[in-house]
């Protein structure tokens, strides 16, 4: 077996040489549009809640803070009936179609937004949106690694995030000049856009094959690779993979195989969110409101879009690169440093002025009035800059690691048999703990302001590098075929990647 491996790496490489991923690009960018309009719906609150909580605002739909609290976390009520509908509809009718299906209830709730004239349509419209901001969180990244080759899988992983935080920076921009009803009607396009183009795209191979459907998936899989391609050897490998699958059983959950990769990708979607990214995304502008930011918040709130996109992007070129579990714990050393600093920002209260000598004479007392004045002004221009700095520094390294890989490793460490459920039940265990948090964060911030809070995500950052420290496995360049025989033979963190059982493909 050992002499066969060097030739069956050759013909790999021989064949890895031929690909031609134009065709999977084309496929990726058509599923993550789906994930853009999820990163558009999210933070749809946050520029349009200043405006309903106005005194200006239209009677029957303005807020007080408990409305306001509900529309914002709402969202993650609806993303987490989306997930508990992923996990029926992945294996029920496959990635792809529940994919477009969630066009509908998009569609539906932003025109439900978009035509507003009473608080209850405002509500059931960002649910709706929720409810398909979770069936695409559990079904494009698991489709996107299904369909792509093990050398581009992390960053093709990676787009959903991109994308997602590209329709979070749109959303931004837009609300800087666009009205909020108008917002609503823009995020209807992607979705529609998503549908047409995924009709022209590809099942997954894998997903045919588990079907029996050995014709279809071959064609499948050379459409996504290119007419050179030899399909046979990847072929083979998928169908091992099946082969070796079984149809489990509750009791069978307790096997290292099933309960480890599960395990990793709960706690790893309840991690994330405990973080606090969802509050702090959804709720931005008036956090900045409440900080004292020297910038309008609505501009503040577009610089953190901006650093958002462009660390996701980082993440995306380094993903292959360094390996997931070091921007894991870069990424929990920067949302530590800087939730800490905003921790200790929103704790401090300035002092009082001291009171001025009684030996100086008056010109010389108001001059040195003067000068204090200027630099007291200058001093807390300073330190107005300083939540805002932390909180791109929080959002740079949130999207550099816990943002993206997390998404990954889902889709990369969960067994092929339950993937589907396994998917929907971290979804609806990631937004059901979103929608706790954004909930009850805006009580939380109005009865002790935004210490409580920041002191929690901070706690919580520290958990993130124990847990990636002590539980997470290292995937990159791994296949998905060498990830499961690494649940099974239940080494600890090290991936044999020679175990006579592994077919590379």
């Amino acid at each position: 077996m050992a002499e066969g491996t060097p030739l069956l790496n050759r013909k790999s490489s021989s064949s890895d040489s031929q690909i031609n991923n134009s065709r999977l690009y084309l496929a990726v960018f058509s599923a993550v549009l789906g994930n853009f309009n999820f990163g558009y719906s999210l933070v749809y609150s946050s520029p349009v809640l200043p405006k309903f909580k106005s005194p200006d605002a239209d009677p029957r739909l303005r807020m007080d803070t408990e409305q306001a609290a509900w529309f914002g976390s709402i969202y993650s009520l609806g993303a987490a009936a989306g997930g508990l509908g992923a996990m029926l509809l992945n294996d029920l009718v496959g990635r792809k179609l529940s994919i477009m299906m969630s066009a509908v209830p998009s569609t539906i709730g932003y025109m439900l937004m978009g035509g507003a004239v009473d608080l209850w349509m405002l509500h059931l419209g960002r649910f709706l949106t929720g409810v398909a901001g979770g069936m695409t969180a559990a079904s494009i990244p698991v489709y996107i690694s299904e369909i792509s080759h093990r050398k581009v899988r992390g960053a093709l992983g990676s787009c959903p995030q991109i994308t997602a935080v590209f329709g979070t920076l749109t959303l931004y921009a837009l609300g800087l000049v666009v009205p909020w009803r108008w917002l609503a009607v823009a995020g209807a396009v992607p979705a529609m856009l998503m549908v047409f183009l995924l009709t022209c795209m590809p099942s997954s191979p894998r997903r045919l094959l588990s079907l029996g459907r050995e014709q279809h998936a071959e064609k499948n899989l050379r459409w996504l690779r290119g007419s050179n391609y030899n399909t046979h050897a990847e072929l083979r490998a998928i169908q091992h993979s099946i082969n070796t699958q079984v149809r489990i059983s509750w009791s069978q959950l307790a096997k290292p195989i099933y309960y480890k990769p599960i395990a990793i990708s709960v706690v790893m979607r309840f991690l994330q969110q405990m973080t606090g990214i969802t509050p702090i995304l959804v709720y931005l502008e008036p956090i900045f409101a409440k900080s004292s930011v020297s910038l309008e918040p609505r501009y503040d709130a577009a610089i953190v879009g901006a650093v958002r996109l462009f660390s996701v992007a980082v993440a995306a070129s380094l993903m292959d690169k360094a390996g997931r579990k070091a921007l894991l714990y870069t990424s929990s050393m920067l949302m530590f440093l800087s939730s800490l600093t905003l921790t200790m920002i929103s704790h401090t209260t300035p002092c009082p002025p001291g009171p001025a000598p009684h030996n100086l004479t008056a010109l010389g007392y108001h001059s040195q009035n003067e000068l204090g004045s200027v630099l007291q002004a200058v001093q807390q221009s300073t330190a107005s800059l300083i939540p805002l700095i932390s909180t791109v520094v929080f959002i740079f390294g949130y999207a550099m690691g816990w943002g993206p890989i997390t998404w990954l490793l889902m889709s990369e460490v969960l067994p092929l048999v339950a993937r589907g459920v396994a998917s929907g039940l971290c979804v609806t265990v990631s937004w059901l703990t979103a929608f706790v948090l954004t909930h009850v964060f805006t009580h939380l911030v109005d009865t002790y302001g935004l210490y409580v809070p920041y002191l929690m995500f901070t706690v919580v950052c520290v958990l993130c590098l124990l847990f990636n420290a002590v539980c997470i496995p290292e995937t990159r360049n791994r296949s998905l075929e060498e990830i499961e025989n690494y649940f099974r033979t239940g080494r600890s963190f090290t991936i044999n990647q020679d175990h006579p059982s592994v077919l590379t493909s």
